[in-house]
């Protein structure tokens, strides 16, 4: 009998604020990107997702709106993407990051270096697609 395959599950989150901007946090070596981690054992994926926010940009948010899935079928995992709006808090570095900050799309667009995370905003940013499973 085989065993079940394995997989990471992740959350990620695009934070807007009022004036529409998108938050961005800098990995060392990942560069720009939007916020999210890995969901904990035990963890609702939707809790996992607002404290990734609060540990690498120090602030609290709401989420507003499931968008859809994005699987990565050679490594096992999963990212679910959420919409989410600041409730309190200021931006404040915090772990596993270099910096973060809010940018209008079009420049948070070009400052981004992972296609996949490009792909991931262009999906959640369409609400036509909601919800979405993209497989690559």
């Amino acid at each position: 009998m085989m065993a079940p395959p394995k997989f990471s599950l992740y959350s990620r989150v695009l934070v807007f604020n009022y004036h529409s901007q998108l938050l961005l946090v800098k990995h060392p070596k990942r560069g720009w990107e939007i916020p999210g981690g890995r969901v904990r054992e035990k963890e609702s994926i939707r809790l996992a997702a607002i404290r990734e926010v609060k540990q690498k940009a120090g602030m609290n948010i709401k989420l507003i709106k499931y968008c859809g899935v994005f699987q990565d079928l050679r490594s096992h995992k999963c990212e679910l993407l959420f919409i989410g709006k600041p409730i309190s808090g200021r931006i404040a570095v915090g772990e596993e990051v270099d910096d973060a900050a809010y940018f209008p799309v079009d420049t948070a667009m070009r400052m981004i270096s992972q296609r996949i995370v490009k792909q991931q905003i262009m999906y959640c940013l369409h609400e036509k697609r909601h919800p979405f499973i993209v497989e690559y």
